[in-house]
């Protein structure tokens, strides 16, 4: 039997079924209205902004750093342009599998492992991290190519931090390193955090961090438009980076490099300033330290190697190092005597060799005493006695209160980062250290510059220019002028006065005359023979470690690192100062044999241009101790001076 179809039926089901797929599309096409019309009538605004922010970027740009030169021009920290090899640790999974794939590509030494995990370690990671710095040509074409199949891997061109002298006056040029999460949280607290969109590099010590505002410049930034990739396609439009200011010293690098050489491998400081401004001319510390290797990060090897060295090559010994001033004391005591009225030029004293106090003998260097001594003779000969007692009858609060304000246990000022103080000690101070009160035993060394006494070289050359400078003391600073980069022009730094010591001219006239007799007659007079210019100059000599009642120093039979420290402070020319310096030659034994030649050697270069010849690295070669310190002018008046000057043990 054949089925008949209801024909109409169909067409009835079919047009319903037509109807309600129109409806459906028509609803879908609403849809889509509705949508077109909120996203491009009512969300364009919004959107707009969005499809911008996501096809225009700004990228940060980073300012050029300031160059660093010597008082003469002399080129002391450029930047130099090399390609870096980046990872992003965010956008790597596996960091130890991608630094393996890149040094089957270019070779990674275990150095540049261990420094990148050690800026891991410091670096949030969504920033790039250095895996191999100052890419060779060869090298930037081999992880080009590679690139595709390393995710997170960047190169970029970058400015680096050069020093081309190398170790020369690393201590007072500093070094500049990455910006670590401490430096990231002072500079967001500042006011200029957004001088640093994109700087991966700051000061960390010296110049390079006092003067980090002016060398650093003003970042700037570029819009630029981007595909989805995040591929630059196009430069829209730049504001340009002003580049930080150029820094122009007051050293002299030559004078510098010579005093370093001299040092040759023992340690010690030397400050050298220009009384009259406050300039320092020579900022030594030995030894030294190549700052470059801190710009791209120091790997652990290294850094660990610096700071065990015995010798502390990373100390900034004329800023930070303390020592007892031993001798060099002395002239500064003879003026706290006159001004005080605690002594007068008249005044005399029998010295027998030794002070004594109670059952306490404090001993002179020279066993047999120096016979009648006044005030002149006490500084050229170096009576020990003369001053032990002359401590005990003034006291230690009238020491401190002399002292204090030549800048002994003070900050100088200089602007410098990190300076110490020191210690200048009095009652007061012994009462908050150490809660106890101060006995009269403890002030007789005090006036040979040993006990508590412990100063920088910078203070001691502080207040040797201010001796100089007839008791006016200038703030003493190492940046000479600031220069503007686009203008050239010059903007130098002021002279400042921070004190004025009221002193009587004839008794600071007592004192440099006795000095000048040091070099003349007394314990340097070998080192300044032959001199063209009259020098005002004091040896000292400070002891490491204390010698019991009885004994006797004998440096050949203990650690070079127990013998004494060798000292000397002087200014030239005696009549009118254009130099004033203070050094200490560590364990270097007496002043007149290791410290003053290298006063001697500076003076020659500043003022009469001339390099050493033959200058001892040690002692004074082929010449006896006793020959080095006879031959008295027979001119000389014997009540200043004993007929043969002893041998120095301060």
């Amino acid at each position: 039997m054949v089925e008949v179809r209801n024909s109409g039926a169909d067409l009835h089901r079919m047009r319903l079924r037509l109807g309600f797929a129109l409806v459906f599309v028509l609803v879908l096409f609403g849809l889509l209205v509705v949508r077109f019309l909120y996203l491009q009538v009512w969300r364009y605004a919004d959107y707009h902004a969005q499809a911008e922010d996501n096809r225009i970027s700004l990228v940060p740009e980073t300012p050029g750093r300031g160059l660093i030169h010597d008082r003469n021009g002399v080129l002391l920290a450029e930047n130099v342009s090399a390609f870096t090899l980046e990872l992003t640790p965010a956008r790597i999974a596996d960091l130890e599998v991608t630094i393996d794939a890149i040094a089957g590509v270019i070779e990674i030494d275990p150095r540049d492992r261990r420094r990148f995990q050690r800026l891991l370690e410091d670096t949030r990671s969504i920033e790039t991290i250095p895996l191999k710095v100052r890419l060779s040509d060869e090298e930037v074409a081999r992880i080009a190519v590679e690139r595709y199949r390393l995710p997170g891997v960047e190169i970029k061109a970058r400015q680096f931090r050069n020093y081309p002298l190398g170790e020369s006056a690393s201590h007072v040029l500093g070094y500049i390193g990455r910006i670590s999460l401490e430096d990231k949280r002072r500079i967001e607290e500042g006011d200029d955090a957004s001088d640093y969109a994109g700087a991966t590099h700051i000061g960390k010590t010296g110049v390079e961090l006092s003067y980090q505002q002016q060398l650093h410049g003003r970042a700037g930034a570029a819009r630029v438009e981007v595909s989805a990739g995040g591929r630059v396609m196009r430069t829209l439009s730049r504001m340009p980076p002003t580049a930080g200011a150029n820094i122009v010293l007051s050293i002299d690098i030559q004078l510098q490099k010579l005093v370093e050489e001299l040092f040759g491998e023992r340690k010690g400081a030397l400050v050298a300033i220009q009384p009259e401004t406050g300039e320092v001319l020579a900022f030594v510390s030995k030894p030294t330290y190549d700052p470059n290797a801190f710009v791209d990060g120091i790997d652990h090897a290294s850094w660990q190697a610096l700071n065990d060295d015995p010798a502390k090559p990373l100390v900034n010994r004329p800023l930070r190092g303390t020592y007892p001033p031993g001798s060099t004391y002395k002239p500064f005591m003879a003026l706290a005597a006159l001004e005080t009225g605690a002594r007068t030029p008249e005044m005399t004293i029998q010295d027998p060799g030794y002070f004594q106090l109670g059952n306490r003998r404090f001993r002179d260097s020279k066993p047999a005493g120096h016979g009648t001594v006044n005030l002149h003779k006490s500084i050229v000969v170096s009576s020990d006695t003369y001053y032990y007692k002359l401590a005990y009858d003034m006291g230690v609060d009238a020491i401190h209160d002399f002292m204090k304000p030549w800048g002994f246990g003070q900050l100088t000022g200089i602007d410098l980062d990190n300076e110490t103080t020191g210690l200048l000690p009095s009652r007061a101070w012994k009462m908050r250290r150490y809660k106890q009160k101060w006995y009269p035993g403890e002030s007789p060394s005090i006036g040979i510059g040993q006990g508590y006494n412990a100063f920088t070289m910078l203070q001691m050359a502080h207040a040797t220019a201010t001796l100089a400078n007839g008791g006016v003391a200038m703030r003493p600073r190492v940046v000479r002028a600031i220069v503007d980069p686009a203008t050239g022009k010059e903007s130098a730094t002021s002279a400042t006065e921070t004190n004025r010591i009221a002193l009587k001219p004839g008794h600071l006239e007592l004192v440099r005359a006795a000095m000048v007799d040091v070099s003349r007659f007394g314990t340097s007079r070998i080192a300044f023979a032959g001199a063209e210019y009259t020098v005002a100059g004091k040896t000292g000599t400070a002891q490491v470690i204390g010698i019991k009642q009885g004994e006797k120093y004998d440096a050949r039979r203990i650690a070079e690192r127990f013998r004494d420290h060798s000292l000397f402070m002087a200014f030239a020319p005696a009549d009118k100062p254009r130099l004033a310096l203070a050094v200490i030659v560590e364990n270097g034994g007496f002043g007149a044999q290791a410290a003053a030649p290298i006063a001697r050697a500076v003076f020659d270069f500043h003022l009469l241009g001339k390099l050493p010849r033959d200058f001892p690295t040690t002692g004074l070669p082929g010449v006896s101790d006793d020959a080095q310190l006879r031959d008295i002018p027979e001119d000389l008046d014997p009540q200043d001076v004993d007929p043969v000057i002893p041998r120095e043990r301060r």
